[in-house]
């Protein structure tokens, strides 16, 4: 499995899918946040990347998924940047968590979710869903 996110659709769209290489199809899709450094007028649509530290944006390029723990926003999980557009991840303590201002009626109605520190984050209830399919080792890439 692979996460894949499309950061050049609005953040109402289900743009984070999880990839099913072996079978060649999407198996799932989820909302997902975009970091407040990214989207300074939050609009809902990323504008700019960022590896730099407390720019509270998204970083772009590969990600290896690491460890889980359990923090501010419950069971999370690790990520590390795999490129130089991302090589910071670990210390800027980007992640994969789920987020109360991740939701799909807020979606609806405000036309976007709310907005990250930079982190992956998706809806609380599908927190456990993603960490379950995209496991310790799994790639993830975002990119617009």
């Amino acid at each position: 499995m692979l996460g894949l996110v499309d950061f050049s659709a609005r953040s109402n769209e289900m743009r984070f899918q999880l990839v099913d290489v072996a079978n060649g199809r999407i198996a799932a899709n989820w909302l997902v946040a975009h970091g407040r450094g990214s989207d300074p007028g939050n609009s809902g649509w990323l504008k700019e990347f960022s590896n730099r530290p407390g720019s509270n944006a998204t970083s772009r390029g590969s990600f290896l998924m690491a460890d889980t723990y359990v923090g501010k926003h419950g069971r999370s999980r690790r990520l590390i940047g795999l490129d130089p557009e991302n090589s910071l991840a670990w210390q800027r303590a980007i992640v994969v968590h789920g987020a109360r201002y991740v939701d799909g009626i807020q979606a609806l109605r405000a036309g976007r979710v709310g907005r990250s520190l930079g982190c992956f984050a998706v809806e609380q209830r599908k927190i456990a869903e993603v960490l379950e399919r995209l496991t310790k080792g799994s790639l993830l890439f975002a990119s617009k």
